[in-house]
């Protein structure tokens, strides 16, 4: 690993008290895997997809359905009045549809590939908006520091620099720039602590709780060498590519789905039927007549499209324009991946050499200022270099942590575009990880009308504080 970034979140006077009681970033993935809306969301929708594939196995299955009836005759010309009570059981089964079934079944698999892809995808990123929550927190809690301890000494010197005017030793100019930069730093930290609070809400929104004491991250794993090698790792393994290539598929299937319609469709009848004339059937048919009628029956039943008015021609270039348009789509995702790849790269690139030079900036501001605080108490340096000098020494520092946090996300971001940002490479420990395959299995051949699922209600972790409110939640049967 490349320059061990961000071993510490900043100088060694800013790093995490007690780090063996920090959160730390694995920790915090865990709980955003586990508790992230956005992921417990695509987890559900995924699951909806598993369903297609049943539905789809459905259309070749056999048909079985009951009747019943009750009638009553109001008049008859040429016989008797009479009434009479029903059942029947009918049955069908596909004997031959075109491909119309084998086909939709092979469509919905290939939504299913596509729906763990983007669940993969969802996965990194989340992941990588987490890393940047956690990056953040840490950068702004080490900035309000830096300015919590300018403003300590801008008081200080301050209040120096009142003492040295009252016994004559500077001017009233001097004072005044002391004051007018104490005032701006404090101003400063003010800012900073408004922009720690908005990090830590947000930290709250992606992983579901307020951050304690965070820990340094772990060194990320090693990275490419060059941007080519990092777009060919991504157009290999990035999820989003691998979810546009299944849907495309999927799309090509749905067309072969429509022209099945223009194809003879065969099916397999079973009836069977009792009809009881409750004691009315020699007054309706002749003397003698049996009550109660029964009758059942086999055949099989041909349906041969030959003009449908074009609507099966119409739902194939539909089709066909939806596979287009997922076409256009799979390298408009490329091109994205491909550009995110270099920019991630190049961003991580660029911060890495702003962290070798912020160091550089650091220790030479540190020199500085020392030896303009010497210089001053032989008269040779006044007030305002001083100043600048403190405020040159803390710009640099603020521009470090914040180097060091851009080196760190950046980093995530490239393995997120290169699709190594996934629950399944980072070896989260908090359990066993989310198994889509086992819904599958247990959905795609269900046969039941009858069996479903438990009422949903929410998985994710809410974020309310104060009086709780009643969750949004699915209607009650």
């Amino acid at each position: 690993m490349r320059g061990g970034i961000l071993a510490a979140a900043a100088t060694s006077a800013l790093l995490v008290a007690g780090a063996g009681q920090a959160e730390t970033l694995r920790e915090a993935l865990v709980r955003t895997y586990n508790s992230n809306p956005t992921i417990t969301g695509q987890r559900a929708q995924l699951r909806s997809l598993d369903e297609g594939v049943a539905i789809a196995r459905a259309q070749g299955r056999p048909q079985l359905s009951a009747t019943a009836g009750l009638n009553q005759d109001i008049a008859q010309t040429g016989g008797g009045v009479g009434r009479n009570i029903s059942a029947g059981i009918n049955a069908s089964y596909p004997l031959f549809n075109g491909g119309r079934v084998r086909n939709s079944i092979r469509a919905a698999d290939e939504r299913v590939l596509a729906g763990r892809a983007n669940l993969r995808a969802t996965e990194g990123d989340i992941f990588t908006e987490a890393v940047g929550a956690y990056m953040d927190v840490i950068r702004d809690r080490s900035i309000v520091t830096l300015n919590s301890n300018q403003v300590k000494v801008l008081e200080t010197n301050f209040q120096a620099t009142r003492d040295r005017f009252e016994v004559g030793d500077l001017t009233r100019t001097d004072v005044a720039q002391s004051e007018a930069r104490l005032a701006l730093a404090r101003s400063n930290l003010a800012g900073a602590q408004g922009r720690l609070e908005g990090s830590e809400e947000n930290y709250r929104r992606v992983i579901g709780d307020l951050p304690d004491e965070l820990a340094p991250p772990p060194p990320l794993p090693t990275l490419p060498t060059t941007a080519d090698q990092a777009v060919e790792i991504a157009l290999a393994n990035n999820s989003d590519v691998a979810a546009l290539a299944a849907q495309i598929r999927a799309a090509g299937l749905d067309v072969r789905v429509a022209r099945a319609d223009r194809l003879p469709t065969v099916n397999a009848n079973g009836t069977a039927e009792a009809i009881n004339y409750l004691g009315t059937a020699a007054r309706q048919f002749a003397p003698g007549a049996p009550d109660t009628v029964t009758q059942t029956g086999l055949g099989v039943s041909a349906r041969i499209p030959i003009y449908q008015g074009g609507i099966v021609g119409a739902r194939v270039r539909q089709l066909q324009s939806v596979q287009s348009q997922l076409l256009e789509r799979g390298v408009e995702v490329e091109r994205l991946v491909i550009a995110n790849t270099r920019a991630a790269f190049a961003s991580y690139e660029a911060a890495q050499l702003a962290i070798r030079s912020n160091e550089t900036a650091v220790a030479a501001n540190t020199l500085a200022l020392e030896g303009t605080r010497a210089e001053q108490s032989v008269g040779t340096r006044n007030v305002l270099d001083v100043l600048n000098a403190e405020q040159e020494l803390l710009n640099s520092q603020v521009a470090l942590v914040t180097a060091k946090r851009d080196a760190y996300v950046a980093g995530f971001a490239l393995l997120n575009a290169m699709g190594q940002a996934e629950a399944q490479d980072l070896n989260l420990d908090g359990g066993q990880l989310y198994d889509p395959v086992a819904h599958y299995d247990k959905t795609a051949r269900r046969r039941s009308d009858w069996k479903d699922d438990p009422a949903p209600v929410p998985v994710a972790t809410r974020t309310i504080t104060g009086p709780v409110v009643p969750p949004v939640t699915a209607p009650q049967e």
